[in-house]
């Protein structure tokens, strides 16, 4: 697994939850060290063990930590690089679901050796979606279920997101827009102003 992933698992920890808390998850998870490295790549079972200890040191299940993970990428300030590659999917929340097939390709833009989930959405309806999801960490359906929903805050869309459980292909995400222009959205603006 790639140590951006990993070290966004560590972010998440750390500044939700507390210092204390990530060194007791990578004593649990017998680490052999105390922070991920973004540009290495580490062996799957690391990964399963870091998510496994943050269940028992976070006291909460694996699919709400997972869920929650999914938001944390998208609303902490300091990953705001990542919401912009997320913005740049479309104008509305709509635009932004019809182009989530293309995210794995433009974070290996970005990162060539990146492992990123492999979506598939499929229209049910001008409004029902089911948004089918590969990754090799059991339960990511439920990061991008927490990525979703911070990106139809985002957006200013009222969305309704299910994990409906797994195919012989993957997660399964089941998508309802009820309201493309529920409230105002966050601003958002092509450049990056340079200070």
């Amino acid at each position: 697994m790639h140590g951006l992933i990993n070290r966004a698992i560590q972010c998440y920890v750390r500044d939700t939850h507390g210092a204390d808390a990530w060194v007791q998850v990578t004593r649990m998870a017998r680490l052999g060290f105390d922070s991920f490295e973004t540009m290495l790549t580490y062996d799957d079972a690391a990964t399963e063990a870091v998510i496994a200890a943050a269940v028992q040191v976070l006291r909460r299940p694996r699919e709400t930590i997972l869920e929650d993970l999914g938001t944390f990428l998208v609303s902490d300030p300091n990953l705001d690089a990542l919401r912009r590659l997320l913005r740049f999917g479309g104008v509305t929340f709509t635009d932004f679901l019809l182009t989530l097939e293309e995210t794995r390709g433009r974070g290996q833009l970005a990162l060539a050796d990146i492992d990123l989930p492999q979506l598939d959405l499929y229209e049910i309806s001008p409004r029902l979606y089911t948004l089918q999801c590969r990754f090799p960490i059991e339960g990511s359906g439920h990061v991008i279920v927490g990525l979703l929903r911070a990106m139809a805050d985002d957006y200013g869309a009222l969305v309704l997101l299910d994990h409906d459980g797994r195919s012989l292909e993957g997660e399964m995400i089941v998508i309802q827009l009820l309201e493309v222009a529920y409230a105002q959205g966050r601003s958002f603006d092509l450049s990056t102003r340079g200070g």
